[in-house]
């Protein structure tokens, strides 16, 4: 019974994507048809229908998905263990003295080489 409950909910989900993309392009030309409009009207427009297109997107087997990896990397981030702004200020310091010290070897050996080729040329 699972098996024909997901069958029918896929063949439900193409009509659900459809709605879905109909939704976005009604959002793009509608927008370029009310480009006279104020500003904000439009956004508003756009924030409705983007909400009713996630919405109905959500509804489907990929939204559904979709909505549970984003709650799973939402608990995977409050994992993390983000580096205090000594740490942050020391290691921007290491990696921009690192970059400078690379941009003088490189700098120095490119005028070396520069120098020896014109010496064998002239």
């Amino acid at each position: 019974m699972n098996v024909k409950a997901e069958a029918k909910d896929s063949r439900f989900d193409l009509l659900k994507w459809i709605a879905v993309a109909l939704l976005v392009v009604a959002g793009v030309v509608g927008n370029q048809y009310f480009s006279g409009e104020p500003i904000l009207y439009r956004v508003v427009a756009l924030l409705v229908l983007a909400v009713v297109a996630a919405l109905i997107a959500l509804q489907t087997t990929k939204g559904q998905s979709f909505f549970g990896l984003a709650k799973e990397a939402r608990v995977e981030i409050r994992k993390v263990v983000w580096p205090t702004r000594q740490e942050t200020t020391q290691t921007t310091l290491i990696v921009v003295l690192v970059v400078l010290v690379m941009a003088l070897v490189l700098w120095g050996l490119d005028s070396l080489l520069g120098w020896l080729v014109s010496f064998i040329v002239s």
